[in-house]
C-alpha cells in the first residue's frame, strides 16, 4: 500500500469513526436511546417516545456538537502553537487565554458578594459567565498582541503568555482565598470544564468563532509548512514572517478563547491530539495534519464526552478530568511505540 493509499484510507476510518461516535454519543448516558429512534429524530419524525426526543434534542445533540467542535478547535490551535514555538510542550492555552478567561469568571464567581444585587444576578448567569470569560480572554489576548508588536524574538512572545499566565492565576488565587466555600465550588465546577449546559444560542455562536478560527488556521497551513525550519528560513521563501505570526496568535486566541468561554477550560486535548496526528500520519506536511488532527480531535473529544457520562449510571465525571486520564496514557503508549520503531 503506497503511503497516499494508506493516508486516505486514514482519513475514511477517522471520518466513519466521528459519525459513529457522534451516533453513540446521542445514544448512551443514564438512559439509553435506540441507534433507530436517532434515525427518526434525524428525518423529523418523534423517536418513540416524548422523554428521548426532549433529552435528544435540548441536551445530548448540543452536547455531542459541542465536544466535536471543542475538539476540533483545541486541536488545531495546540498544532499552530506547537508550530509556531517549535516547541512540542507549546498547547492552545500558552498564551495565557485560558487564564485571562479564569480571572474573568473569578472576579464574576468570587467577587459576587462585593457587587450590587442587581448587577450580581446579572453576572452570575450563564450568559454573564460567558461573557465574563470571553472579556478575561479578550483583554489577555490583547496584551499579548500589542506585546508581539514590539518582540521580535517569538520565543519571547511565549515567555510573554507564561508571565501572563502566572500574574492572573495570582489574581484568581488570591480571590479564592477571601472567598465562601460555595463560591469555591462553584468555581471549581467551572474549571473542570461542562460541555452539556450549552443552549442552541450558544451552540451557533461557538460554531461561528471556532469556523472563523479554523478558516484562519487553513489559510495559515503553507507558511507553517515554511516555519518547520526556523524563521529566518521562513523569510528566504519569501514569508511575511510578522504578518504569518499575527494571523496565527488571532486564529489560536479566537479557537481557545472562545471555547474557554463557552465550556471552560479543557486540558489535554489541545497538547496531545497534534501529537498523535504526526505519530500516525508520519509527517510533517500541515495541509495532512491539518486535516488529521481536525479529525482526531473530534474521535477523542466524543470518546472523552461517552466515557463521562457513564453509561447506565446517574452522575456524570467532569470532562477535564477524563480528557487528561484517557489521554495521557494513549500519548505515552505512542510515544513509546515509536521509539521501539525507530530502534
Amino acid at each position: 500500500m503506497n503511503p497516499f493509499n494508506k493516508k486516505t484510507t486514514l482519513f475514511i476510518f477517522l471520518t466513519l469513526g466521528t459519525v459513529v461516535l457522534f451516533l453513540l454519543n446521542l445514544s448512551l448516558g443514564s438512559i439509553s436511546i435506540p441507534i433507530k429512534s436517532l434515525f427518526s429524530l434525524f428525518i423529523g419524525e418523534s423517536s418513540g417516545k416524548e422523554t428521548w426526543d426532549y433529552i435528544l434534542l435540548n441536551y445530548r445533540l448540543p452536547k455531542a456538537i459541542a465536544a466535536i467542535l471543542v475538539g476540533m478547535g483545541l486541536s488545531i490551535s495546540g498544532l499552530l502553537m506547537q508550530t509556531l514555538f517549535r516547541n512540542p510542550l507549546a498547547g492552545p492555552y500558552v498564551l495565557g487565554l485560558s487564564s485571562g478567561s479564569s480571572l474573568g469568571v473569578a472576579f464574576v464567581l468570587l467577587g459576587a458578594g462585593f457587587l450590587p444585587n442587581f448587577l450580581a444576578s446579572i453576572l452570575l448567569s450563564s450568559y454573564g459567565i460567558i461573557l465574563a470569560s470571553s472579556l478575561g480572554s479578550f483583554c489577555v489576548l490583547v496584551a499579548v498582541l500589542l506585546v508581539s508588536r514590539k518582540l521580535r524574538d517569538t520565543m519571547a512572545i511565549l515567555i510573554v503568555g507564561l508571565m501572563f499566565g502566572s500574574f492572573t492565576s495570582a489574581i484568581v488565587g488570591t480571590l479564592s482565598y477571601f472567598s465562601s466555600a460555595e463560591q469555591l465550588q462553584k468555581f471549581t465546577f467551572w474549571s473542570m470544564g461542562n460541555l452539556g449546559n450549552l443552549s442552541w444560542n450558544s451552540i451557533a455562536i461557538l460554531f461561528c468563532c471556532v469556523i472563523a478560527g479554523l478558516l484562519l488556521s487553513f489559510f495559515s497551513i503553507k507558511p507553517l509548512d515554511s516555519l518547520l525550519l526556523g524563521e529566518n528560513y521562513a523569510k528566504s521563501l519569501g514569508l511575511n514572517y510578522a504578518k504569518a505570526r499575527y494571523i496565527i496568535l488571532i486564529a489560536t486566541s479566537i479557537l481557545a478563547g472562545s471555547i474557554t468561554a463557552f465550556v471552560g477550560p479543557i486540558a489535554f486535548v489541545g497538547l496531545a491530539v497534534p501529537h498523535i496526528a504526526k505519530l500516525v500520519f508520519q509527517t510533517s506536511n500541515h495541509y495532512i495534519l491539518f486535516w488529521g488532527t481536525l479529525l482526531f480531535g473530534a474521535v477523542i473529544m466524543l470518546v472523552c464526552d461517552i466515557i463521562s457520562q457513564v453509561p447506565g449510571a446517574d452522575f456524570t465525571l467532569p470532562i477535564n478530568a477524563v480528557t487528561s486520564i484517557f489521554g495521557a496514557p494513549i500519548v505515552i503508549w505512542l510515544l513509546i511505540r515509536k521509539q521501539k520503531l525507530v530502534g
